[in-house]
C-alpha cells in the first residue's frame, strides 16, 4: 500500500476498498489511530472502516431503505486522481441493491490537511430524501488482546462534541500524550448525532462488541449528519436527541457533498487552539455546563464569523445577554429558568449553526437537601422481619417501580455492598459532609450500629473490620419469592452469588465505602456538638481505621489496585496523625506504602480488575503524592485527560468514561458509553489538586470542575439520584436504579469548592461563587455547597473549613491580604475549623491571626453573627 504524508500525518489506504488502513503522527508511524494491527482480521464484510457511508433513504411517501457500503463488500470503481486528489471511486456498487443514487468518494489534500469527501447524486426522476447519513468513526479503542501497558501506548479514545456546524470528534491516547487526532466538518457535515455501530460478532445481534468482551471495546459509532430516520424508527422512544433531528431532500439529479477533515492537535490542551487556527468555533463555558438556579454561568466565544442570533430550547430555559469582547472572544453571560436538558443555538452570520447543551439544576443547597431527605425516606427500610438482616437500611431504588429494590440477579444491588448495593446509602452519609442533617443523622447512625457493624463489617475477631461482598444471596429453595423470573429463565441468575460468595471478605473495592461512612461520622462528632449521638469521635474514627487496615489483610485480592473512593483512607491516616494515635497511623502508613512502593515500580500504575479501567487512578494518584513519587503522580494526571475531556455540553464535558457499569449496576443493562458516571467526580478529585499545584494549568480546572458537577445532574426533582445516562441515541435517559450514584457523589462532596483564577484571557473568574472585581480588589461570595473549600489562584492558597462556612472573602490582589467572613454560629457548630494549605512553591504560608492552632488546624469562636478573620504570613 502507498503511504501519503499530509501536513503531520501519515496514511494508507486498502487498494481494494480505499478506506483507511493506517493514520499516523508523522513523527511516529509505528503507532496508528485506527485498528491497523487488526487490519486482516476486520477485513470481511459488516466491518466499518473510515471512508465507508451508511445511508438512510426515501421516496415521497415509501419506507426508508438502508444502505451500506461495508455490509457486503463489492468491488468498487476507481475514478481519475489528479491535482489535489489522492485517491477517488465510484463506491455505488458496494452500498447496497438498487440505490436510487451514486456515490462518489474523494480522498484529497486541502490546504495540508487530510480530507474525506463524498458525492451524493440523486439518479431517479424523483425527490429522493436522506434520513441518515453517517461516516463511521473507527478508531484503535480495541483494549482486548493487549497488556495494560501496551494499551497505554497503542490505544486511543474518541469523544464527540456533537455541536452540529461546530462539531467534532477528538482522538486521544490513552497516556494522555500528543498529539491528539481531530476529525472536524466541512460545509453541510453538521455532527447531529453520534450512533454506535453494529459489528460482525459471533452474535449475530451483538451491538457492542467486534470481538470478546465489551469490558475490552467501547465500540465504533457513525459521525451523523442527518437522523430524521432514525427518529422515525429505532430512536421513537428515546429521549431527546442532542439536536433536532434532520434530513435534506435532492431533486432528481441534483448532487449533494458532504466532508471531512482529520488535523493534529500537538497536545490534549492544545486542542481548541487548533480548532481556532482552522477557523472552527469554539466555545469555552465556565463553570461549565451543568448550572445550578441561583448561579450565572459564562460562555466565551471564538468564530471565524459573526453571532446573529442566539436561541433557547425550551424557550426562556437559557437567558442569553452580550456582555462584549475579552481579548478576541464574544463573552456571554448565560441565566438559566427551568429545570433539566436545555439546549443554546448560536446562529453565525456564515450561516452556521452552534448547539451547546446545558444541564439546569436546582440551587445546589436545595438538590443536596433533595438528596439527603429522599435518600432517608423513600429509600430507607426498616422491616425487622427482612430475610438478610438488612434492617436498617437505604436500599436502591428503582424510579420506574417506585421502590427500593429488595431483590436482583446480582445479588449486591439489593445486598448493601460492592458499587451498585452501597451507592445509596453512601450518597446520604457523603450528604452530611457538607450539609449535616441531624434527623438524617440519626438514621444513618442506626444503619450504622444496627446493620454495618456486625453483620456488613465484620465486628470482633481475627477478620475485624473486614467488609462481605453483599448481605444478601441467591437460595432459590428457601426465598424462591425473592427471585421473580427465575422459573422462566433460570439461566439469567447464572451469576448468582450463594451464600458462601455473598460472605466473601477478599473483594476490596468495598471497602472504601465503610471507612467513608465512619470516617463522615467522625468528622461530624469531633467539629460539632450534638449531631452524632450514639458513639463519639474515638469510636467512629477507630473503625475508619479498623476497615482501612482490613482492606490490605483481608482483601488481597485487589489491594494491588487503586480503589475507587480510596482517598478515604489518606484522609483517615491524616486524622489519626492529627488526633496523635502514633501506633495506627504508622501501621496504615506502612500498609499504604506497600502498595504505592508497587506502583512505584510500574509503567503505568494504575490496574484494574478490568483490562482498562477508570477508577483507581484518583486513589494511585493521591497516594504517589503523599508518598513524594511526583513523576507517577503527574503520569497518572495526563492519563486522565486522556479519557477525560473538556467539550462544550454537559454531558461530556468532564466525563471520566465509564461504559460497563449498566450492567454492574443499572436497570437497563447495556454496555454503552455512561454519561456522568461515579467516575467523573471521582477522577475530578485529583485533577483540581494538580491545579492547585499548578494554576496556570486552566484546563486542569475545567475538566475537574465539569466531573466535580456530574452527579448534579443525576438529582432528580424529588431527590432521587440515577447511576447515570444513558448516551446512545436509542435511549437518551437517566437509568431507573440509583445503582452506584453514591460513590460519585461521594467525590461531589469530597471535592465542592469556590475556586478564584485570574485568567489571562477571560480575566477575574470566580467558579462556585459570583465574584465582584474592582482595581486592587476582588470579593467572592461561594454558593451555599461550595463554602467549605476555597482557592485563591494567585495567591496558590486552598482553604478548608472542617466545621462553619465561608460567606465571603476578599483578596487584596496587590498587597496579597486575604480576609473571610464566616457564618454565624447555630446549634451545632460553635467553632469554625479552618486549615490553610500553601499549594505553589511561591506561595506563602500563611495564618490565621489571633486563633488557637491544634490538631493540624485553627479553631475559631463563632458568634451569632458574622466573625471575620484576617489571614496573616
Amino acid at each position: 500500500m502507498a503511504v501519503h504524508s499530509i501536513g503531520q500525518l501519515e496514511f494508507e489506504l486498502r487498494p481494494d476498498t480505499q478506506t483507511l488502513s493506517r493514520l499516523s503522527p508523522t513523527e511516529e508511524p509505528g503507532f496508528s489511530f485506527v485498528p491497523s494491527w487488526l487490519e486482516s482480521e476486520r477485513s470481511g464484510d459488516g466491518y466499518n472502516h473510515i471512508g465507508d457511508l451508511n445511508l438512510r433513504v426515501r421516496a415521497p411517501g415509501s419506507e426508508w431503505r438502508d444502505f451500506s457500503s461495508s455490509t457486503h463488500r463489492k468491488p468498487i470503481h476507481p475514478l481519475p486522481a489528479e491535482g489535489e486528489v489522492i485517491a477517488a471511486a465510484d463506491i455505488t456498487a458496494t452500498m447496497g441493491e438498487q440505490p436510487p443514487f451514486r456515490v462518489e468518494r474523494v480522498w484529497a489534500r486541502d490546504n495540508g490537511r487530510l480530507a474525506l469527501r463524498f458525492r451524493i447524486t440523486n439518479v431517479t426522476e424523483q425527490a429522493l430524501e436522506i434520513g441518515v447519513l453517517g461516516m463511521p468513526m473507527v478508531f484503535d479503542n480495541i483494549i482486548d488482546g493487549r497488556t495494560l501497558d501496551e494499551a497505554h501506548t497503542r490505544a486511543s479514545f474518541a469523544d464527540p462534541y456533537i455541536g452540529r456546524d461546530a462539531g467534532y470528534v477528538q482522538v486521544t491516547r490513552l497516556n494522555g500524550e500528543g498529539p491528539a487526532l481531530l476529525v472536524l466538518p466541512e460545509s453541510n457535515t453538521a455532527l447531529e448525532a453520534y450512533k454506535p455501530l453494529k459489528q460482525p460478532d459471533k452474535a449475530p445481534n451483538s451491538i457492542f462488541t467486534d470481538r470478546s468482551s465489551p469490558n475490552f471495546f467501547e465500540g465504533f459509532y457513525d459521525w451523523t449528519v442527518y437522523s430524521r430516520g432514525y427518529v422515525e424508527r429505532e430512536w421513537r422512544d428515546a429521549g431527546r436527541q442532542w439536536n433536532t433531528p434532520g434530513s435534506e431532500t435532492l431533486a432528481p439529479g441534483e448532487t449533494a457533498q458532504f466532508g471531512l477533515q482529520f488535523v493534529q492537535s500537538p497536545t490534549i490542551r492544545a486542542i481548541e487552539e487548533t480548532l481556532i487556527a482552522h477557523q472552527r468555533p469554539v466555545a469555552v463555558g465556565l463553570p461549565g455546563y451543568i448550572v445550578p438556579a441561583n448561579q450565572s454561568a459564562l460562555l466565551f466565544v471564538r468564530a471565524p464569523s459573526a453571532i446573529e442570533h442566539i436561541d433557547s430550547d425550551p424557550a426562556g430555559a437559557l437567558e442569553v445577554s452580550r456582555e462584549g469582547s475579552v481579548n478576541g472572544w464574544t463573552k456571554l453571560k448565560v441565566k438559566v429558568g427551568g429545570w433539566g436538558r436545555a439546549r443554546l443555538t448560536l446562529g453565525y452570520a456564515d450561516g452556521q449553526q452552534q448547539t451547546i447543551s446545558y444541564y439546569l439544576v436546582k440551587p445546589l443547597s436545595q438538590a443536596v437537601a433533595d438528596l439527603g431527605h429522599f435518600a432517608t425516606t423513600e429509600q430507607w427500610y426498616d422491616n425487622p422481619d427482612d430475610p438478610f438482616g438488612r434492617a436498617p437500611a437505604i436500599l436502591s431504588y428503582d424510579s420506574e417501580a417506585g421502590g427500593v429494590v429488595l431483590s436482583d440477579w446480582r445479588m449486591w444491588i439489593p445486598g448493601m455492598s460492592d458499587e451498585g448495593g452501597a451507592g445509596s446509602w453512601m450518597a446520604a452519609i457523603a450528604k452530611q459532609l457538607n450539609n449535616p442533617d441531624p434527623q438524617e443523622i440519626a438514621k444513618l447512625e442506626r444503619l450504622t450500629d444496627e446493620t454495618v457493624i456486625g453483620r456488613l463489617q465484620v465486628a470482633e475477631g481475627e477478620h475485624a473490620g473486614a467488609i462481605k461482598k453483599s448481605l444478601v444471596w441467591f437460595d432459590p429453595e428457601r426465598f424462591a419469592d425473592m427471585y421473580p423470573g427465575y422459573a422462566e429463565d433460570p439461566e439469567r441468575f447464572r451469576w448468582s452469588w450463594d451464600k458462601e460468595e455473598s460472605d466473601r471478605l477478599d473483594r476490596s473495592y468495598n471497602y472504601p465505602w465503610p471507612a467513608i461512612n465512619h470516617w463522615v461520622l467522625y468528622r461530624l462528632a469531633r467539629n460539632h456538638e450534638g449531631l452524632v449521638k450514639r458513639h463519639d469521635w474515638q469510636f467512629y474514627l477507630d473503625n475508619a481505621y479498623r476497615v482501612a487496615v482490613a482492606m490490605p489483610r483481608d482483601a488481597e485480592l485487589y489491594a494491588e489496585f487503586g480503589l475507587m473512593g480510596g482517598e478515604v483512607f489518606l484522609e483517615i491516616l491524616k486524622d489519626l496523625q492529627r488526633e496523635g494515635m502514633t501506633d495506627k497511623a504508622e501501621q496504615l502508613e506502612s500498609l499504604m506504602r506497600e502498595r504505592a512502593e508497587h506502583w512505584h515500580s510500574l509503567e503505568y500504575p494504575f490496574g484494574s480488575e478490568m483490562p482498562w479501567d477508570s477508577t483507581g487512578q484518583p486513589e494511585v494518584y493521591a497516594w504517589m503524592r503523599y508518598f513524594g513519587f511526583d513523576a507517577q503522580a503527574e503520569q497518572t494526571r495526563e492519563v486522565i485527560l486522556g479519557y477525560d475531556p473538556t467539550i462544550p455540553g454537559w454531558g461530556y464535558n468532564g466525563n471520566a468514561r465509564r461504559y460497563w457499569d449498566f450492567g454492574t449496576a443499572g436497570k437497563y443493562e447495556r454496555f454503552e458509553r455512561q454519561i456522568h458516571h461515579y467516575g467523573s467526580a471521582l477522577n475530578a478529585v485529583p485533577l483540581l489538586d494538580a491545579f492547585r499545584r499548578d494554576p496556570s494549568d486552566f484546563h486542569l480546572l475545567r475538566v475537574g470542575y465539569g466531573g466535580m458537577m456530574g452527579p448534579m445532574a443525576s438529582i432528580h426533582r424529588n431527590g432521587f439520584t440515577s447511576t447515570a445516562f444513558h448516551a446512545w441515541p436509542d435511549m437518551m435517559k437517566w437509568d431507573p436504579y440509583s445503582g452506584d450514584y453514591g460513590m460519585g457523589f461521594f467525590g461531589h462532596a469530597y471535592a465542592i469548592g469556590t475556586y478564584v483564577v485570574n485568567h489571562p484571557t477571560f480575566g477575574w473568574l470566580a467558579l462556585g461563587g459570583e465574584l465582584q472585581a474592582s482595581a486592587d480588589s476582588i470579593r467572592v461570595v461561594p454558593l451555599e455547597e461550595a463554602q467549605k473549600r476555597l482557592f485563591i489562584a494567585p495567591a496558590g492558597q486552598w482553604i478548608t473549613l472542617q466545621a462553619g462556612r465561608i460567606q465571603s472573602a476578599t483578596y487584596q490582589s496587590t498587597s496579597g491580604d486575604i480576609t473571610l467572613t464566616l457564618a454565624p454560629a447555630d446549634d451545632f457548630t460553635s467553632t469554625a475549623r479552618v486549615f490553610l494549605q500553601a499549594t505553589t512553591d511561591d506561595a506563602s504560608a500563611l495564618r490565621v491571626a489571633d486563633a488557637v492552632f491544634e490538631r493540624g488546624g485553627y479553631s475559631v469562636p463563632l458568634s451569632r453573627g458574622e466573625t471575620t478573620i484576617r489571614l496573616v504570613p
